[in-house]
């Protein structure tokens, strides 16, 4: 079974994302933009070369980013309209995958990354 594990950095990324979600959007906001990372996790987890996804050499090797945008229509009733993050990862064993960061999609990225990514 595929898995993902997520940095430090990412797991902070998560957490200031929600905690502003639910600050401007409300409770409810913040459940469907949970969901929506928690399905993202699991597919770049199931398939980290899934249709949407970027192979990001400029960032480094085999890294890749995924927009939420690409997996909102699978977040069932629990829909988010303009999803505005990306998941920056890439496979660190057979079957993991390694997220770095969970970005908002107007940051230069090469500015983000994770300390162990190191941009060629």
């Amino acid at each position: 079974m595929p898995v993902y594990r997520l940095s430090q950095q990412a797991e902070e990324d998560i957490v200031r994302i929600l905690a502003r979600s639910e600050r401007q959007f409300g409770t409810t906001a913040r459940a469907r933009y949970q969901a929506l990372i928690g399905q993202a996790l699991r597919e770049v987890a199931a398939d980290p070369a899934r249709r949407g996804s970027k192979a990001r050499p400029e960032l480094g090797d085999l890294v890749r980013t995924y927009h939420l945008r690409h997996c909102a229509s699978q977040a069932g009733d629990r829909r988010v309209a303009n999803p505005r993050h990306l998941l920056l990862y890439r496979v660190i064993a057979p079957g993991v995958t390694g997220i770095g960061r969970i970005l908002h999609d107007a940051m230069e990225l090469s500015r983000h990354l994770p300390d162990d990514y190191g941009a060629p």
